[in-house]
């Protein structure tokens, strides 16, 4: 379990795949668990690893109160997905003795008690939540134009980097790109957002972070729902 050397290439890609359909290393706000991760990493990801560079410049936004995010710091090799290659042997890791490996009925007597408790857990959540009745939620359809710098940006890769950012409480939509001039097209992307949790500075605030695709956004349009 784990990224593996998270200063090498085949680390980051590692986490790049990992936090491609998550906001965080861990469940749905920042903790301590972005903060080891972050630590490790050393400096920002490269911009062709859209998923590991929006996480890490949304984590770095916490720096200042990183010591008050809410969890434990644990050893690096517990965060991460399980299966993951040994960056430093270029092979999965696994005991040294092979005979270890015959034992595999009492692991997998574990593994599958483990995994009916959670899924006792997770079903009694549900149910906790399906018995009470959902609060009204407000939403809001946004219409955002993401401008490149030049007529040589990726487009496509631009789009890519937008559409990575990932939080609860915000669905994209369709997308068009709109000449605006000089050869140069600029992204115009329609998405839905529910107003308590997501505001158009968040927005903005991640977008932009992609500075070497985005030279900047703003609302074209925004209606309630």
């Amino acid at each position: 379990m784990g990224f593996g050397d998270l200063k090498s290439a085949s680390g980051l890609k590692v986490l790049n795949g990992f936090l491609s359909d998550r906001s965080y290393i861990e469940g749905y706000v920042p903790s301590q668990a972005d903060v080891a991760v972050f630590e490790a990493i050393g400096g920002a990801p490269a911009a062709d690893l859209c998923h590991a560079l929006r996480w890490y410049n949304h984590i770095k936004s916490y720096q200042s109160q990183k010591n008050s995010l809410p969890g434990v710091k644990k050893p690096l090799g517990q965060y991460g997905p399980s299966n993951v290659a040994d960056t430093t042997t270029g092979a999965v890791a696994k005991d040294d003795d092979d005979d270890d490996d015959i034992d595999l009925f009492g692991s997998d007597e574990e593994e599958d008690a483990e995994a009916a408790r959670l899924k006792e857990e997770r079903l009694a959540e549900y149910a906790a939540k399906k018995s009470k009745k959902p609060a009204l939620i407000a939403k809001s359809s946004i219409l955002l134009d993401v401008k490149p710098w030049d007529d040589e940006t990726d487009m496509a890769k631009l789009e890519e980097c937008v559409r990575s950012i990932q939080m609860d409480g915000l669905v994209w939509g369709q997308s068009k790109l709109v000449p605006v001039g000089y050869g140069i097209k600029k992204l115009q992307i329609g998405c839905v957002v529910e107003d308590d949790k997501v505001g158009t500075d968040l927005l903005e605030e991640q977008i932009t972070a992609f500075e070497d695709f985005v030279q900047s956004m703003d609302v074209a349009a925004f209606n309630k729902i």
